[in-house]
């Protein structure tokens, strides 16, 4: 029985709408590229590296992040970036992935053999590749099954020091009578500005702006311009919110960005982690918080696994504030996060759902739905929902060949 539910978990069609491209890399390219560039990893062999980077658990965040440290110089060339993308798309579509919304930090890859356009266009080429590859195959010509699509979300990065990238070291230098969150805002608002006229100029499927980056002491706030010419350009909007940082700092992003997805939002119903010293009846702010977010439809982007190894007070994966996610009838969409770093897939998030959090028939259908519905589906509105059609159709007919494992 376990295995026909993994077996039909992999066959239905499946999004992932919170999904990091550099976290996301194939470990053999990433030794390639290094060994190519001279780039220096603790080890060149997939074993070292799954040993000493990619672990299975993390004691923390932050040694979580060392292995973007590694990625990021070998994703320093418009051929890589296209690689890099091309494969990520590979992965998702071997696994039943039919959508995804791939996000990275442009400003992170600009130098100077490549300028935004270049950085952008890069990773455009590479999964339009797959994508062209995929769908036309017969199947999907006969749509059989459904298309492979996909969208790009750019971050801008809430927090920076010397050492992130030749262009933020640059940006730094130029600034240097500012402080840094003055530095962050006008650098988030120069990189939203800049990927609306890519996006527009080249037809690029661009379809939302994100803020990513250390929570702690890097409030949303001064991100709000950004934010604001991003809505104001038809561009979508998500922020990373509530993965390190508690309640409040969810609030001050849903209140001053406004949103239309929140990234993780793992500490929502976590009083103890209320910072502002204001707040006194913090289970009736909770309350009120959680009451907003459910009303407008704010979808939170949930990563099981990626949570489980940044923040060890989880312990398991049932302690997850998913389960209050489900019981707040809040709407929700399970995610990657990051891919390699994770160790994970779409495949595995769901199972990890399915197995801790008790879906039914009927909430798991409603999971897998919502990721296509909440989408920042490039197309028309009209292609949107007759892409989700073919979505319910397809994951219908497979109900119907598995009907003894749900």
């Amino acid at each position: 029985m376990q295995n026909n539910l993994q077996e039909f978990i992999s066959n239905i069609p499946k999004s992932d709408l919170h999904v990091h491209l550099d976290g996301s890399i194939r470990i053999e390219t990433l030794i390639e590229l290094s060994k190519r560039a001279k780039l220096p990893l603790p080890s060149y062999t997939v074993e070292g590296l799954n040993e000493l980077v990619f672990k299975d658990q993390y004691n923390n965040l932050v040694e979580y992040l060392n292995g973007f440290a590694l990625i990021s110089p070998a994703m320093q060339t418009p051929e890589n970036l296209e690689r890099i993308s091309y494969e990520f798309a590979k992965d998702n579509i071997a696994e039943g992935v039919s959508y995804v919304e791939v996000r990275f930090a442009p400003h992170l890859h600009i130098n100077d053999k490549q300028n935004i356009d270049e950085v952008l266009l890069s990773v455009n080429r590479g999964l339009d590749k797959a994508k062209q590859e995929y769908n036309q195959k017969p199947e999907v010509k006969s749509k059989t099954v459904p298309e492979f699509n996909y969208g790009i979300i750019v971050c801008a990065m809430r927090y920076f020091t010397k050492g992130f990238s030749k262009f933020l070291d640059h940006v730094l230098t130029t600034h240097q009578n500012l402080n840094l969150n003055s530095i962050v805002a006008i650098t988030s608002y120069d990189l939203v500005k800049a990927c609306v006229q890519v996006r527009d100029k080249y037809n690029l499927p661009i379809v939302a702006f994100d803020l990513a980056g250390e929570e702690a002491d890097n409030p949303p706030i001064h991100h709000r311009d950004a934010y604001h010419f991003a809505h104001k350009n038809f561009m979508h909007l998500t922020v990373h919110a509530g993965e390190s940082t508690g309640p409040d700092m969810i609030f001050q992003a849903v209140t001053e960005l406004y949103p239309e997805r929140i990234g993780h939002g793992f500490y929502l119903f976590s009083k103890n982690e209320i910072a502002d010293p204001e707040i006194k009846g913090k289970d009736e702010y909770i309350r009120k918080l959680v009451e907003y977010i459910a009303d407008r439809r704010t979808t939170i982007e949930v990563c099981l696994t990626s949570n489980l190894q940044t923040i060890p007070t989880i312990k398991e994966i049932k302690n997850h504030s998913f389960s209050k996610m489900l019981k707040a009838n809040l709407s929700t969409t399970i995610c990657t996060d990051n891919r390699t770093i994770s160790k994970t897939n779409v495949t595995k998030e769901l199972m990890l759902a399915i197995q801790n959090f008790n879906l039914d028939k009927n909430s798991l259908k409603d999971l897998i739905i919502n990721g296509f519905k909440r989408s920042f589906y490039p197309g028309s509105y009209e292609e949107k929902l007759d892409y989700i059609r073919q979505i319910r159709a397809r994951y219908d007919f497979l109900v119907k060949q598995y009907c003894d494992v749900l």
